[in-house]
């Protein structure tokens, strides 16, 4: 075997597939020259998705000609004045390979022109480098690459279309312009104006990229401490779902990102409160010392490595955690978000009308302090105005004796599925009893011999099912007795509830985290808890229902992530009806 050093241009060219593997990845590294440089506008236009053409310019401070020939030099940069900085990166770029590695692939024409200076430009094509030449230009930085992959045709058929490639660019700009919002942007695809970003504060960027509806319905997030960790941003609540993860904007240190680890402390936050294979909408700013942080694991700079990774991990989740954590309609206050919750709701529903008679170990034992009367007709709804402190406002009626229609303070119909909204609360009051040490449970005056398929699985769980107030045992083939059920369910038919049980076990299996198993048992029970769907409540009931939903923790979802109510305000209304 014979080995031999491969020329230069051939080597820079496999070096570029590392850097430069779309239309995307140009636009985000010239962009991020151009911030790197002061720019405060930016404007990009492509051709052909950027295939055929990239142009950025940028108000920056430009280069004179001596910079402008070394910054096509690979590992040329000026952004790393002392080898120690490789510890402690501040700037967006540092490798000092964008722009040959650019060159070696394309067609590169760098033009610029420093403030007092006189404007000179520079060629690469295909790895070969021109001389620095006089060139008329206005302040800042002019980049056009031409052509992208000529020199290396091979690469252009893994490219998808020109509208997708496009796209691709577009998103990578819009996330750099998430995370500078003071920098003005525009971006034109095949002539047509694609994006106009005028210089703004953070929460008008979120607003002008992730929409109005958006912004107006996102939880404020923050967490951390000054000069440490300083996390904020917005977070859709768990009903503001996507498909797809697309829609995760994490930005550290100005940075924008897609960390595995970040990504991964978002799924766990929104793990009890959205619908599986649903995906949350957030925009997320970490803020934290250079040296805590190394960017230098990746070309494309898009994972990080953090000192403390545990750490920024636990704060994350904890922060997103205490904003998901509000009762309907509480908001977390400019010091950090504030509960506001006083220990877990407690409902006692009176017998519904005309059915059989009502079980004092139904749903919950302890009353609220509001006590329920005798089954009533609903009066009608008063005049007095809803107060403002009940965002749930007033109970009107029941619709289909399965949702709640009420009246908001500011005039908004809210609809309330009864049983979703039931199940968080029930859900919510076994986590706080299973935290205080374990779930009270009810002993059966007979014990329940219950068959079902999966009796070995529900007996050898025995000891976890205990901690949930669920006490049964192995009783021969196929078979378990259940002595116990936890007493805030009452005294359902322990059938169904050990069915689901034992299906949830069989999904979870033996490896996982008994926390977890825990928790989806306990989701589990809350839904076997909880009043069901076709149970006629009366007028105090319904309104004891909102008030519990306004102090309880997580409560706009239900223990599988469905939501449990609806608003419809004055704008939703016009758009049914086709109003403007």
């Amino acid at each position: 075997m014979v080995i031999r050093r491969l020329p230069e241009t051939t080597a820079n060219r496999i070096a570029a597939g590392e850097v430069v593997e779309r239309p995307a990845a140009v636009v985000k590294e010239l962009v991020e020259n151009a911030l790197d440089a002061g720019a405060r506008q930016i404007r990009v236009a492509l051709e052909q998705g950027g295939i055929g053409r990239v142009l950025v310019e940028d108000d920056g401070s430009g280069m004179g000609p001596e910079d402008l020939a070394l910054s096509v030099e690979r590992h040329a940069t000026s952004k790393l004045p002392e080898e120690a900085m490789l510890f402690a990166i501040g700037t967006l770029g540092f490798r000092g390979e964008a722009l040959p590695s650019i060159g070696a692939v394309a067609r590169l024409s760098i033009t610029s022109r420093p403030p007092g200076g006189e404007a000179h430009r520079i060629t690469v094509e295909g790895g070969r480098v021109s001389a620095v030449q006089p060139a008329s230009g206005a302040p800042g930085t002019r980049v056009e690459v031409n052509d992208l992959f000529f020199a290396t045709p091979a690469r252009r058929k893994f490219l998808r279309s020109p509208r997708g490639e496009g796209e691709a660019a577009l998103d990578a700009l819009r996330r750099l312009a998430l995370a500078w919002p003071e920098v003005g942007f525009e971006a034109v695809m095949d002539g047509r104006m694609a994006l106009t970003l005028a210089p703004a504060t953070r929460e008008a960027r979120i607003r002008d990229l992730l929409g109005a509806e958006f912004a107006a319905a996102a939880l404020p997030i923050a967490g951390g401490a000054p000069g440490v960790l300083e996390l904020s941003g917005l977070a859709g609540g768990p009903a503001y779902t996507r498909a797809t993860a697309m829609e995760q904007h994490l930005v550290v240190n100005r940075r924008p990102v897609r960390d595995p680890l970040l990504r991964a402390a978002l799924r766990v936050a929104y793990r009890e409160v959205m619908a599986p294979g649903r995906h949350p909408v957030a925009a997320i700013f970490l803020d934290l010392p250079p040296s805590e942080v190394d960017v230098n694991v990746h070309p494309m700079k898009t994972e990080l490595r953090f000192r403390d990774a545990a750490g920024v991990r636990g704060a994350v989740i904890s922060a997103l955690r205490r904003a998901l954590g509000h009762g309907v309609g509480q908001v977390a206050g400019p010091s950090g978000p504030s509960l506001g919750y006083a220990g877990p709701a407690r409902l006692s529903f009176s017998a519904p009308p005309s059915r059989a008679p009502y079980n004092p170990g139904g749903f919950a034992e302890a009353p609220l302090p509001l006590a329920f009367p005798a089954p009533a007709p609903a009066p009608a709804p008063q005049a007095a105005p809803v107060p403002a402190d009940h965002p749930l406002g007033r109970a009107l009626a029941q619709v289909l004796e399965t949702y709640i229609l009420a009246e908001a303070p500011d005039g908004a119909l809210i609809l309330v599925d009864q049983h979703a909204a039931h199940e968080r609360l029930t859900h919510e009051r076994l986590a706080e009893e299973m935290h205080a040490g374990a779930v009270r449970a009810q002993p059966l005056l007979i014990p329940a011999v219950v068959e079902l398929p999966g009796a070995a699985a529900l007996a050898e769980a025995a000891p976890e099912l205990a901690k949930l107030g669920l006490e049964l045992e192995g009783f021969g083939p196929g078979a378990v007795i259940v002595r116990a059920l936890p007493a805030l369910l009452g005294a359902p038919d322990p059938a169904p509830l050990l069915r689901d049980l034992a299906e949830e076990l069989a999904e979870s299996g033996e490896g996982t985290a008994l926390a977890l198993r825990l928790d989806a048992a306990i989701a589990r029970l809350a839904c076997h808890g909880s009043i069901r769907a076709g149970r006629r409540l009366t007028a105090p009931e319904m309104d004891a229902l909102l008030r519990a939903m306004e102090r309880t923790p997580r409560a706009a979802t239900c223990s599988h992530g469905r939501p449990t109510y609806l608003r419809l305000g004055a704008s939703e209304f016009a758009r049914l009806f086709g109003r403007s």
